[in-house]
């Protein structure tokens, strides 16, 4: 068989670091290769071990996940996964370079749901091209101008788009890039990002104070309105309805994987086929696999403008990768185009 994924797990609990190397050694095609309780440990053994993929948590004594990942990813960029508990830091950590993460047990998930979860996030990541960060002091690149409106579209009162977006691994940054370039007025969006129970509220929050429109987690029932973006909570499959009235609003309800996820790009997407009778646009990022591709494809059929995340600036070039083979995308972009793709589409009417 090919190479095993060689796996450096650092855990300063002897409990934790116990748990992950039995589990992950489980797996055939994984070996474990070392351990580090610590950062400064697990900077000696990244020289000696040169492993694939890394899994660390966020709190640790001493040097931190976050700070740890800031010093060592400049010199090694290798994929890491954050096994952390529903820890608001965990997205401090992802905008440092980590690529994934999955939610120690607590009582709310077993064991076993964590070490699975953790084998296939680890697969993914061995998959993953990691974003380097910036130098200390280095000069970033400048910032796009934010329009303060989207423009005529929308005038009048009547819904004239509603907008899908959906992503995975790498998805919480580039989603970021996207709604943080975008005006307050933007048309309704719903937003499907693969991520563990707890920590999409957690997420839905940290866009809210970093994007100008309003941003939460999105409850059953919930309408749909310009200026407002919801975002899928974890283990619902969320979809778009319409009612008698020709309201939109969202059904958030338990249900069958799509896809293989829970919630699903593609069930967003096949909803927004369906249902929707206004223009309406997808955009699919970053992501490991195929879901929403399928539903990407089913939009454009119907009409949509498509937007794909190019490869170059993918961290896995999965998801959008295999809607622009299937032809479900009317055009890609590099990430810190998608915002700018999205508002020409919007003004042209498209």
């Amino acid at each position: 068989m090919a190479n095993k994924i060689r796996v450096l797990v650092v855990d300063d609990s002897i409990i934790a670091r116990k748990i992950i190397m039995e589990g992950l050694s489980k797996d055939p095609r994984i070996e474990v290769a070392g351990y580090a309780i610590n950062a400064a440990d697990a900077e000696n053994k990244l020289r000696s071990l040169n492993p694939d993929v890394m899994t660390c948590d966020v709190q640790m004594p001493g040097m931190t996940g976050i700070e740890f990942l800031k010093k060592i990813l400049p010199q090694h960029p290798l994929p890491v996964v954050l096994a952390s508990s529903l820890n608001l830091r965990v997205f401090d950590a992802l905008h440092a370079g980590a690529v994934g993460f999955v939610r120690k047990p607590d009582g709310v998930q077993s064991r076993d749901e964590f070490v699975r979860s953790l084998t296939e996030a680890v697969i993914e990541a061995s998959h993953a091209k990691v974003r380097r960060p910036a130098p200390v002091g280095a000069a970033s690149a400048p910032e796009l101008p934010v329009p303060a409106t989207v423009g005529p579209i929308g005038a009048g009162g009547a819904q004239q788009y509603i907008i899908g977006l959906g992503a995975s691994t790498g998805g919480t940054e580039a989603t970021l890039e996207v709604m943080k370039r975008l005006p307050a007025d933007i048309p309704a969006m719903v937003i499907v990002q693969h991520m563990p129970p707890g920590f999409t509220k957690m997420y839905a929050e940290r866009l809210d104070r970093l994007c100008r429109m309003e941003v939460r987690e999105a409850v059953n029932g919930d309408k749909l309105h310009r200026g407002l973006a919801l975002v899928a909570p974890a283990d619902l499959q969320c979809r778009i309805n319409r009612n008698p009235a020709g309201e939109y609003y969202v059904s958030c309800t338990p249900g069958d994987k799509v896809s293989g996820h829970r919630p699903s790009v593609d069930a967003l997407f096949m909803s927004m086929a369906e249902n929707v009778r206004c223009k309406m646009m997808g955009i699919i990022l970053t992501g490991m696999g195929a879901d929403g591709a399928e539903g990407l494809l089913r939009m454009r059929h119907k009409g949509a403008y498509t937007i794909g995340q190019d490869k170059e600036s993918c961290v896995v070039y999965g998801m959008p990768g295999v809607a622009y083979e299937k032809g479900a995308v009317c055009e890609q972009a590099g990430i810190e185009r998608v915002a700018s793709v999205l508002l020409r589409s919007l003004q042209a009417g498209k």
